[in-house]
């Protein structure tokens, strides 16, 4: 499986998926000031969890399939403290509820920091 085919990852709180799961899709605020969703892969989920979330307790990740996304996903740079060659996939639309084929709790550890989770 290719890093562009594999399950993608977003992160929200458990209220925000349920509301998505009504609505029939997801439009956090990034959507609307940046023109995209905020997605990860399995083993770079932490980076922007800890930059944005470190200490939370109420998060969920919505693992997802590609193939369901139904607008075009981006890998892009992160951050500047990223690694230089990291990408991250941006979708350039809503989340479609649909396209979440799973959901699990995101916890931080005892620390308050996340870690990588397991394709």
């Amino acid at each position: 499986m290719t890093r562009r085919t594999q399950t993608l990852l977003h992160i929200c709180t458990l209220e925000e998926w349920l509301q998505a799961r009504r609505a029939g899709e997801h439009r956090p605020k990034s959507l609307e000031t940046q023109g995209f969703v905020h997605l990860s892969a399995p083993d770079q989920v932490h980076l922007p969890a800890n930059r944005l979330f470190a200490g939370r307790t109420d998060l969920v990740l919505l693992r997802l399939d590609p193939v369901r996304l139904g607008s075009p996903v981006h890998w892009e740079p992160g951050v500047p403290s990223d690694p230089e060659s990291m990408r991250f996939p941006h979708l350039y639309g809503p989340l479609p509820a649909a396209a979440v084929i799973a959901v699990t709790s995101y916890e931080p550890d005892a620390d308050g920091t996340f870690a990588p989770v397991a394709s």
